[in-house]
């Protein structure tokens, strides 16, 4: 498994959220379930976001050494200090292109959920792709 260093501090651990299946083909088709989470986030503890000096709500980018993407940050306390979450049903910010394609020697699966990551304040908006039509509030405190 990659492991944080100095370059890339934070854990990024890829999942799912109960709002969209997958990859989101058919949840984000429903106009209530893309309501409730219309836009792509990078979930993080409050502790860690205020060392950083962002806001919950604010734009971040998470970047890799593959890759990076920009989204809006959410805080949870249930997120472990130095830990980022991030659904991967967002075509917009496909997260599992900037994780590990290492293949585990048994299974041969890649690992999709764990990698190093960097964070930082700021980056370029990604464009608003909603399959069903959902709103952003930004509203994520």
């Amino acid at each position: 498994a990659e492991r944080p260093d100095d370059e890339y501090p934070f854990i990024l651990i890829t999942g799912r959220m109960l709002e969209h299946w997958h990859t989101g083909s058919m949840t984000r088709r429903s106009n209530v379930l893309d309501a409730l989470e219309p836009e792509a986030v990078a979930t993080i503890n409050p502790i860690s976001l205020d060392e950083m000096g962002v806001t919950p709500g604010e734009l971040i980018t998470l970047s890799t050494r593959r890759g990076q993407i920009s989204m809006i940050a959410r805080a949870d306390e249930a997120v472990p200090t130095g830990a980022v979450f991030m659904a991967f049903c967002y075509y917009e910010a496909a997260v599992n292109k900037l994780s590990n394609a290492a293949l585990d020697p048994s299974a041969k699966i890649p690992e999709f959920k764990y990698c190093a990551v960097k964070v930082t304040p700021g980056g370029t908006p990604m464009q608003f792709h909603s399959y069903g039509g959902g709103q952003s509030n930004n509203q994520l405190n």
